[in-house]
């Protein structure tokens, strides 16, 4: 996993606070270094452009995830309550972090960037990779329903967990993120169980 000097996190964390703030749109360099209190050459010396700003954005929210579901998975705890800790967990991080969202969810700034794309494509894939890994084990175990394809539930688990932090973001925060997320889950686990 890459990791980030101090400046470049204190750069990234700008970024994140400009974007909650004022847009993705509105991520600048010029706007950045006005934030950070800055010439733009001082975010150049650490970064070299805007998209690898974004890239580090979402580096860091995949190093982050990735250490929060490798401890749900160790967890001693049913498949059943390891789904509903992720998707809980997933709604929690992006209430408290907009701008992450806004960031993970604006295909518009990927369409012609191959590497912000590639980067998004890993974390959905770990994503569903987690899900799936959770609910063969709780097939195996007889607590999810076996009628489905793991692979199968775990598309409609991230799909839509997708679908609604983009409602959320694109009708501008208007409603409250966790308690549809905790809606979502009685559907799920409505779906998913025996």
């Amino acid at each position: 996993m890459n990791t980030f000097t101090e400046k470049q996190l204190n750069i990234i964390n700008a970024a994140i606070e400009l974007i909650a703030e004022k847009g993705i749109q509105q991520m600048t360099i010029k706007n950045l270094s006005k934030k950070i209190g800055t010439v733009d050459g001082a975010i150049y010396r650490h970064f070299d452009s805007k998209i690898e700003i974004l890239l580090g954005i979402l580096k860091l929210f995949r190093q982050n995830k990735d250490g929060t579901l490798q401890s749900l998975i160790a967890q001693e705890s049913s498949s059943l309550q390891k789904l509903e800790g992720l998707l809980t967990g997933r709604f929690r991080k992006f209430s408290a972090n907009p701008a992450i969202a806004a960031v993970i969810f604006s295909e518009e700034i990927f369409q012609n960037e191959k590497s912000l794309a590639d980067e998004v494509f890993k974390i959905m894939q770990d994503s569903q990779n987690t899900i799936e890994t959770i609910i063969l084990k709780g097939q195996s175990e007889n607590q999810i329903r076996n009628d489905i394809s793991a692979d199968q539930l775990a598309l409609l688990i991230t799909g839509a967990l997708r679908l609604i932090v983009t409602k959320w973001r694109l009708t501008e925060f208007s409603f409250d993120l966790q308690t549809e997320g905790q809606k979502l889950w009685k559907s799920i686990y409505k779906i998913v169980t025996n």
